[in-house]
């Protein structure tokens, strides 16, 4: 298929899928008169690359994946190295999480003590 209808297909841009391409995470190759052509199997390989980034996966954290369905598998989570880049990515958001209820708590203490104290100054 032509860079045009994968686009379609998939719900993303040509400019984008050449950007994939770019980067080696999508395959296509030259038809004698110059055009891209993609398979079909690279509709479920862009689906998976869209779907990490939307979850904030970076372009090298996708390889694997990418690999892991161009092997066979029926998912990009199947493989060893894509899980690995499950648990490294998992343990991120685990630690933000952290650091955000850390915050909450500093802030609702802070906020509770305001509420408890008479106004120090006001405008006018």
């Amino acid at each position: 298929m032509l860079i045009g209808e994968l686009a379609q297909q998939a719900g993303t841009s040509t400019r984008t899928l050449r950007y994939y391409e770019q980067h080696g995470l999508v395959r296509a190759h030259r038809s004698t008169n110059g055009y891209r052509v993609y398979d079909a199997a690279e509709l479920p390989v862009v689906h998976q690359i869209r779907t990490l980034l939307a979850a904030g996966f970076g372009l090298d954290d996708i390889r694997p994946f990418v690999t892991c369905l161009r092997a066979g598998n029926s998912s990009g989570d199947d493989c060893p190295d894509s899980v690995a880049v499950l648990r490294r990515k998992l343990a991120e958001v685990d630690d933000a999480l952290d650091r955000l209820t850390a915050l909450r708590a500093d802030l609702h203490h802070r906020l509770t003590g305001t509420e408890q104290r008479p106004p120090a100054c006001e405008f006018g």
